[in-house]
């Protein structure tokens, strides 16, 4: 059985438990957190874990055979900088860290590891999105030239300490939750990011919230445009104040030959009806002008265990997968998670000068 250590026992931290307990050869049994609350809810989400103040106590007591980092954002960097005294596989949700570089830095020190460091971006395993990789890997578009993302979804929901209504902690909208889809776009492309657009604004949520640390500064709405090295150009459609959606979140890949979309409904808990929707991918060829459409069904159990479409499930079968072969390189790497936070960093960036910002000469 392969143990996990968790650091950050909050709302994601009891995803990846719950996920976990369904894999059955592996289990949570270390959680650390310093709110009480949220640590004693883990422990008795993972059933028989053991819990701990901070990290260090956690890994002080060196009985686990993998780390898994849910903390707030702004606490990644550091962690990985302790975790990577290890000898263990490390999974790391995203962002990687709040800053570029930052970022860079955890690559360098990551240089001649052996154990690998995956970043846990889910929605590259949520099934209607493997299922568009699939199809532009098999040439169904030709060559990608456009990618288009829209997200239309519900507000950030409450963290502990409000963490996730400040920049300073989160990196900002277009980082925390939009890493996601630059990491997408550029694994869909096949190429890295060069310029980025962005216009956004604090415009419907949190506006009359206060808090110990401020007035929240996060976007909840934005269009930003990303041109790649190969000439294909990325756009994505965000909007945080639109609950009730039918689809959450909409990927269409474009090319000479066809577009093929994912259409991706969000968890059930928020439509208006309470009921789960069923994901659907569709190609339409444009010669034949012919519209294909496939119903994605994901297991309800994984429905359950999480509000990422089972993703988080079927991205620790390929981390466990990894673990237990012992390679170094996993499928989501450091240079991954630096790009998405890169690209996200500048739309902050452009969002608030107005100006296009250049990614040339900015790869690790």
């Amino acid at each position: 059985m392969i143990r996990y250590g968790l650091i950050g026992a909050g709302m994601m931290g009891q995803e990846h438990i719950r996920n976990i307990n369904l894999l059955g050869d592996a289990r949570v049994t270390a959680v650390a957190d310093p709110d009480e609350a949220m640590r004693r809810l883990s422990m008795a989400t993972a059933e028989s874990a053991k819990g701990f103040l901070t990290a260090d106590d956690l890994i002080a007591e060196g009985e686990c055979d993998v780390y898994l980092v849910a903390a707030p954002n702004d606490l990644h960097a550091g962690l990985l900088q302790r975790l990577m005294a290890t000898d263990k596989p490390i999974l790391v949700e995203k962002p990687l860290a709040t800053t570029s570089a930052a970022c860079r830095d955890l690559l360098n020190m990551a240089k001649g590891r052996r154990a690998p460091i995956w970043v846990a971006m889910e929605y590259r395993y949520m099934p209607p999105i493997q299922r568009l990789l699939q199809a532009v890997e098999q040439g169904a578009v030709g060559d990608p030239r456009m990618v288009s993302i829209r997200e239309h979804r519900f507000p950030f929901l409450p963290k502990v300490d409000d963490w996730n209504r400040f920049n300073a902690r989160t990196g900002g909208t277009l980082v925390e939750k939009c890493c996601h889809f630059w990491d997408l776009m550029r694994l869909i492309v096949q190429s890295d990011p060069v310029r980025v657009y962005a216009s956004g604004g604090v415009d419907v949520n949190h506006r009359d919230e206060r808090y110990a640390g401020g007035v929240p500064d996060i976007v909840d709405n934005a269009y930003v445009i990303v041109d790649f090295a190969n000439g294909t150009r990325g756009m994505l459609d965000l909007c945080m104040f639109a609950e009730g959606s039918h689809w959450q979140e909409f990927v269409a890949v474009t090319g000479p030959k066809a577009r093929c979309d994912a259409l991706i409904p969000g968890p059930a808990r928020f439509a208006p009806d309470g009921a789960p929707r069923e994901a659907e991918f569709v190609t339409s060829v444009r010669a034949l002008k012919e519209e294909v459409r496939e119903v994605i069904h994901t297991p309800p159990e994984l429905l359950i265990a999480g509000d990422h479409h089972g993703s988080t499930f079927y991205q620790h079968q390929r981390f466990l997968e990894l673990v237990r072969r012992g390679g170094n390189v996993p499928e989501v790497t450091l240079e991954d998670g630096y790009w998405s936070v890169l690209v996200g960093e500048a739309a902050e960036e452009s969002a608030r000068s107005g100006e296009a910002i250049s990614l040339l000469g900015r790869g690790p």
